[in-house]
């Protein structure tokens, strides 16, 4: 048992340091670090570019029926200063224009515009177009 002792430190340096890597082993990692990143630009750029495709219903479909007030909150059909839904999803794309440089959305005046993204800033996990709002919100490289 004693020798097998003396052999485990057989290829350890005498000072106990951990000798530095061979070239064999720095290429093999650059080899692999370079895989990595060919790997993930690809899916970063595939992941932009499904936040700017993915859509927001307003309402959200269980709540179809309901127009839109000012503050973005549902209000029956019919309330003073609300808006009908719109005829279509809203696209990540504009939605970002929307929030982030006042944009208005295609084939709506400022102020619907501006109740419809008030409805999407108060969406809350769990409601349907919650996932592509957080998306949209986090920042882009």
């Amino acid at each position: 048992m004693a020798q097998d002792a003396d052999n485990q430190g057989e290829n350890q340096p005498e000072d106990g340091k951990t000798p530095p890597p061979t070239r064999r082993q720095m290429l093999a990692l650059g080899a692999v670090a370079a895989s990595s990143v060919v790997t993930v630009r690809p899916a970063l750029a595939q992941t932009v570019g499904s936040v700017m495709a993915c859509e927001i219903p307003v309402p959200s479909p269980g709540q179809s029926g309901y127009y839109i007030a000012p503050d973005g909150s549902l209000v029956e059909p019919g309330t003073p200063g609300a808006f009908p839904p719109p005829g279509r999803n809203l696209v990540g794309e504009e939605v970002r224009g929307a929030l982030f440089e006042g944009r208005s959305y295609g084939g709506y005046g400022y102020e619907q515009s501006q109740a419809y993204t008030n409805y999407i800033r108060r969406l809350q996990a769990g409601q349907s177009g919650f996932t592509c709002y957080a998306s949209i919100q986090m920042p882009r490289g």
